[in-house]
C-alpha cells in the first residue's frame, strides 16, 4: 500500500515555489524530482488549469505559485494531479469463482475504501500554508 507519488512530488515542488522568489523552469523541477521535463510540464499543466500555478514562457520564465497557501488543501492538489486512488493494493481476481478469493477481495476492497475516505478527509484539513509552516519549523530546527 503506497500513497500516490505524484501528490508528494507536487507538494515538494509547491513548497519550494512558495519559498523561492524566482520561477522554476521545467528542467529545474525535473532535476529536483529526478524525472523528465516533459513529465513535469504535463503534471504542472494540471495545476495551472485549476489556477494553483502560473507559467511564463521565455527567458526568466518558468513555473511559480499563483495561489494563497491558506486557500488550497492537500486534497485540492491531489485532485489536480493524482490518479483516482490514493493507494495501490490490488486484491486481484485470478479465480473469480473461488469463494475464498471473493471473500478476501470484498474485505480488502472495503478496508481500502474506508482507509481512502479517512485519508481524503485528513488531506482536506491540511492547507499548503500549514505544510509550509511545518517545513519552516524543520528548517529552523536544523
Amino acid at each position: 500500500m503506497r500513497p500516490d507519488s505524484r501528490l508528494s512530488r507536487m507538494l515538494h515542488v509547491l513548497l519550494h515555489m512558495a519559498r523561492h522568489d524566482a520561477p522554476f523552469t521545467s528542467e529545474q523541477i525535473a532535476k529536483m524530482l529526478g524525472t523528465n521535463a516533459v513529465v513535469v510540464r504535463r503534471t504542472m499543466s494540471g495545476l495551472r488549469e485549476v489556477g494553483y500555478v502560473r507559467s511564463v514562457n521565455g527567458r526568466g520564465g518558468g513555473w511559480s505559485i499563483a495561489v494563497d497557501l491558506d486557500a488550497v488543501t492537500l486534497l485540492d492538489i491531489h485532485r489536480a494531479v493524482a490518479s483516482s486512488t490514493l493507494f495501490s493494493l490490488s486484491s486481484g481476481n485470478l479465480h473469480p469463482v473461488c469463494a475464498v478469493e471473493r471473500a478476501v477481495n470484498q474485505t480488502l476492497d472495503s478496508a481500502m475504501r474506508e482507509a481512502e475516505a479517512l485519508l481524503m478527509h485528513r488531506l482536506g484539513q491540511v492547507s499548503l500554508a500549514m505544510l509550509a509552516e511545518r517545513f519552516d519549523q524543520i528548517c529552523r530546527n536544523e
